[in-house]
């Protein structure tokens, strides 16, 4: 029986959109362009919810292949609230393709386009849909990447200083040796004094020896944390790192859902996990905080402040958004930084975010409609 709930259609939008300025120096990005996909779901009654994913090492008609093949299916004529069981359906459906990969990309697109329907239906912004813990989260600048140059990353962090922020994430790894990052990071400490917070990002550049050697000269620096040294499945090395050096060690946004996340709650030893939305939704974000919560765990998930946000305000064991000011121009109402440092969650329903048009018109590469 069809309800005003009833899903009726799934629709996607893929955008391709030129980076304000030069693309990221950052060394690992290979994409000329902003590429996001872009879903809605719509119900009998006419909800409608949105999500979108910008997976920046391109895909995007793979993910399309995918939401229509394996995902919309186990979608259409599903009822909107029933999102656990939705999230658990399309788990199981897609375990043998993807158990990680662009099945739960897809998956996550979903889930998060379902809490934004119910949210406009309950009439509630999602922190406050959720329980709301605060109404406003400490924020970093994020984007001082290797390729800038010394010079070119104490820039950046001082553009994000200006703005009020305490603590910004400067790049080391992929394009120079770790000895000269090591002297970067004394000059960014130099450049900013001791009162903000410099959190440094390896994105998996370096093994866990060259991480311990780095590390131990980067510790009197005072560094926040030192992010993802090695790469993701590299559990032991996670370990031998964080036990070596004075400074926290943190990571998580490559690993995909609780249970690729399970031995950092098995040996606890990362003070803050960084989970990706892209990589569960928000069903599973909620969870991965619940169960990192107990073993004294913070959360300070990867990108997307404007659709984590919320997030973070509605649960115990926040750390920081991540501001990345790469999309600012894609809104309707951007959520940006207050003087003070710090984000608040828009108290519209939902999400509270809407793309201009312009942009979804003027930079559509394709999509489809997808019904029963």
């Amino acid at each position: 029986m069809t309800t005003p709930t009833t899903i009726t259609q799934l629709r996607s939008t893929l955008l391709q959109i030129p980076w304000r300025g030069k693309p990221p120096a950052a060394g690992i990005l290979s994409d000329p362009f902003r590429e996001l996909y872009v879903l809605e779901i719509e119900t009998q009654g006419g909800l409608t919810g949105m999500s979108y994913l910008q997976p920046l090492r391109g895909g995007l008609h793979t993910i399309d292949a995918c939401m229509k093949e394996l995902v919309a299916p186990h979608v259409i004529g599903r009822d909107a609230t029933e999102i656990e069981a939705i999230w658990q359906t399309l788990y199981k459906s897609n375990f043998w393709l993807g158990r990680m990969g662009v099945t739960v990309f897809a998956q996550s697109a979903v889930d998060m386009a379902l809490w934004d329907l119910v949210g406009k239906r309950a009439g509630l912004p999602l922190f406050r849909l959720w329980g709301a813990a605060r109404n406003e989260v400490p924020a970093y600048g994020s984007g001082c990447f290797r390729g800038l140059g010394r010079d070119g990353m104490i820039a950046r962090a001082k553009e994000f200083t200006a703005m009020g922020l305490k603590a910004i994430k400067m790049q080391v790894a992929h394009i120079r040796p770790w000895r000269e990052d090591v002297q970067n990071v004394k000059a960014m400490r130099e450049a900013l004094g001791g009162g903000i917070e410099i959190m440094i990002d390896v994105n998996m550049g370096w093994d866990a020896d060259t991480a311990i050697q780095a590390g131990h000269r980067i510790d009197e620096f005072d560094p926040y944390w030192l992010e993802e040294p090695v790469v993701a499945e590299d559990f032991a090395g996670y370990r031998r790192i964080a036990a070596a050096l004075r400074t926290r060690v943190v990571g998580g946004e490559s690993h995909f859902t609780r249970n690729d996340l399970r031995p950092f709650f098995e040996h606890p030893g990362v003070p803050i996990l960084q989970p990706d939305p892209m990589r569960g939704g928000y069903t599973e974000l909620r969870k991965i905080a619940a169960a990192a919560e107990p073993w004294g765990i913070a959360i300070a998930p990867h990108l997307f402040h404007e659709q984590m946000v919320h997030l973070l305000a509605s649960i115990p064991n926040a750390n920081h958004l991540e501001y990345m000011d790469w999309n600012d121009d894609l809104w309707i109402e951007p959520i940006l930084p207050s003087k003070t440092g710090t984000m608040t969650p828009p108290e519209r329903p939902g999400h509270g975010l809407a793309f201009r048009p312009e942009v979804l018109k003027d930079h559509r590469i394709g999509g489809q409609s997808m019904t029963a």
